[in-house]
């Protein structure tokens, strides 16, 4: 009856709705009950959460933060109060660039992840893949490489293009950064650039095993794309003003301060990244940030 009372007379309310007039005043005059007192509280910290999370969180994320917070409470309540309040989790872009291009001539490498025993120590499987970013200048293509025991992500490279040298330069951070053994389990999906004569020499050079995911088939890469999925949740772009010049592009925010937290899932980056400053670049400890202004964004 509140809601509607702007729009009919409450007698008319009350008389559809089968109640009295009296009976609706005294409700409306009443307190509000402890438990729906406590509600409108905890509905508050939920918006809060959630606005300070870029709206990327869902219940689980949100009941694990509010836990965290020293706020006592249940996942099933913080979900139902969430849907009362329209509070929701946004949602990916529709549209996917394409970056797997498998119709080549160049050689497959067989799957040797899938029979592979699981690794029990860092530097003995790493996977790879190449995903994309939307920026206010256009989709950039991102290439990383995990060690797949400790989740971390311990290389990547940056460019518009989905060159060789993308994937390229994403393996040799990662070699830079831990100089494994020779051995090492490599694994990626069939696209070109993993399978040219340039990064399987690559591979050669420093006594890695190529591993290829089957046709069609992610789940051989799970971990990576898990990772791909939180990245670009946690992610946002500002829009650009009405007038700018091209070196002022807005800064997009690939990654923020992602560090390992109990009672969750998801893929976590390495805090220990140091500061690394390119012309396009700029990685921060604990913070991956990429500002964009134009031009190659090749580093």
């Amino acid at each position: 009856m509140k809601s509607l009372a702007a729009d009919y007379p409450i007698e008319d309310l009350a008389w559809a709705l089968d109640v009295s007039r009296s009976g609706y005043y005294r409700w409306l005059k009443a307190p509000a009950s402890k438990r729906a007192e406590a509600s409108r509280q905890l509905t508050e910290h939920i918006r809060r959460i959630h606005l300070e999370n870029r709206k990327c969180y869902g219940s689980p994320r949100v009941f694990h933060e509010l836990r965290k917070q020293g706020i006592a409470t249940s996942e099933n309540r913080v979900a139902r109060l969430m849907k009362a309040a329209g509070i929701k989790a946004r949602s990916k872009r529709a549209f996917r660039p394409r970056t797997t291009d498998s119709k080549h001539s160049n050689p497959i490498a067989p799957n040797r992840l899938k029979s592979a025993p699981r690794p029990m120590a860092p530097d003995q499987v790493w996977v790879a893949d190449i995903t994309y970013v939307w920026t206010v200048a256009g989709w950039i293509y991102l290439a990383a490489v995990m060690d797949l025991f400790s989740r971390k992500i311990i290389g990547w490279s940056l460019s518009q293009s989905m060159e060789t040298s993308l994937v390229k330069e994403a393996l040799e951070r990662a070699q830079k950064e831990r100089r494994p053994q020779p051995g090492l389990l490599h694994h990626s999906d069939r696209g070109s650039q993993y399978a040219s004569s340039a990064f399987r020499a690559l591979l050669r050079s420093w006594q890695m095993e190529p591993s290829m995911s089957g046709p069609a088939c992610c789940y051989d890469n799970a971990a990576m794309e898990s990772f791909w999925s939180t990245l670009k949740q946690n992610s946002s772009t500002k829009p650009p003003s009405k007038t700018f010049n091209k070196p002022e592009w807005p800064s997009l925010t690939i990654l923020k301060r992602f560090t390992t937290q109990s009672g969750s899932t998801a893929p976590w980056v390495t805090n220990h990244l140091g500061t690394l400053k390119t012309k396009k670049l700029i990685i921060k400890t604990s913070f991956i940030t990429v500002h964009y202004f134009g031009g190659n964004t090749q580093s």
